[in-house]
Parts: C-alpha cells; structure tokens; sequence
C-alpha cells in the first residue's frame, strides 16, 4: 500500500478509537472500537500444521460482549470486495477466538469499513478531502474457512511444479524459496509452520505460483 494511503488509513482509525462506531454513523453497528492494528497469532488449526499470524484494523467491543471485527479499506466500495477479504477476516476471527497465548474473544461480527475519496474543497488555504463511506458486512463461515486452510496446506505440501514460461510467479522463485530444496523441506512440518496473510511472502507466494500453474495446465 503507497504511503499516503497508509496514513489516511491510520489517522482515520485513531480518529475512531475508544469511540462508539455510531459516532461516525447510525448506519454502522452499535460497539466501542477498542483496540487499533492488532496483532494476532493462532494455535495450529485442528487437523492441519498451519497457523495465523498478522495484523487487523479495528476490534470493536458490542454491548453484549462479543466483538465485531472491522477491515478498514481506502478504496473504491462494491459487493465484489465481500468476496475478495472474507477470507483474511475469518483468518483473523479464528487467531482472535483461538489465540496462542491471551484470552479468546468471542467474535460474531465480521465487516469492512471502505472510504473512497468524493468532493474537495479549500478553505483558508488549506484543501480539505471528504471520504465518505461504505459498510459491507461479511458473512462468517467457520466450516468454509477450515477447508479452505487445508485445501491451502494440501497444495503447499505437494511437489514444486517446474518452472513454466506462462507462470508470472515463477520469476520470483529464486528471491524466495529456502536454501533447502524442495525435496528434503516440508513447509507443513511443526518446525516450520505456515504463516498466513501477509507476514511472509514465500508461503503465499508459493500458493499462488502452484494454484496458477494448476489452472493453466
């Protein structure tokens, strides 16, 4: 994400912390923003050897004291977006509801909170930018995510495919892949691990390489 975006995304969180959401507006769910860029870290998910670890936006506490967890995006607001995080929030959701270490927190709301630039006005020489918003809620799906992780483990523990001229992420192999070959590590194995959303990039990385090739072939 480019700086600029980065720091409206930050000022626009602290702006809304230890406030009500409804503060912003009536359409938002009822709950006091907590907490602001947290970090999370699951235990091993059941039946695989994977866990999450990354950064959310907002946690939001709800008046019966379960929490809402809210993506915060700066961009162009559509349904499609509902699609394309549901499934880095319920990473998230499932590191705050199964924690290495701390206490669970129960999490049955899950929503992302877009700004996207609208009118410009200038006053006193100073330019000011409205970013009106959109509020998507994000359907929660326990069963849906626990495939999905494992259909992820299953293809990052199988066979490296060859490097293939029409695979864009077989340019990166080299900046990425351990000094161990293939053959002799297991990204899967306990000692290793698999690091979801957005911490390090060999796993995704090696995900997406596979993923393409197998859809290309």
């Amino acid at each position: 994400m480019p700086g600029v975006f980065s720091a409206i995304n930050t000022r626009i969180q602290g702006n809304l912390l230890w406030k009500n959401l409804k503060s912003l507006s009536s359409d938002l769910p009822d709950g006091e923003v907590i907490r602001q860029e947290g970090f999370v870290e699951s235990i091993v998910i059941p039946g695989t050897n994977v866990f999450i670890k990354g950064k959310y936006d907002l946690l939001v506490k709800n008046p019966d004291g379960t929490h809402t967890l809210v993506d915060l995006k700066i961009s162009q607001p559509g349904e499609d977006k509902i699609e394309k995080y549901k499934t880095q929030l319920a990473a998230y959701k499932f590191a705050l509801e199964n924690p290495k270490e701390g206490p669970s927190l129960k999490t049955t709301k899950l929503g992302l909170l877009i700004f996207y630039p609208d009118t410009i006005s200038l006053v006193n020489e100073i330019i000011s930018l409205s970013f009106p918003h959109t509020w998507l809620e994000v359907p929660t799906n326990d069963e849906d995510f626990l495939k999905f992780i494992k259909s992820v483990e299953e293809l990052l523990a199988g066979p490296l495919p060859p490097v293939s001229t029409t695979c864009k992420w077989c340019l990166y192999r080299k900046y990425f892949l351990p000094k161990e070959t293939p053959a002799n590590v297991n990204l899967t194995s306990p000692s290793h691990g698999i690091i979801c959303w957005n911490v390090f990039p060999y796993p995704r990385l090696l995900f997406e390489e596979k993923k393409s090739q197998s859809y290309s072939a």
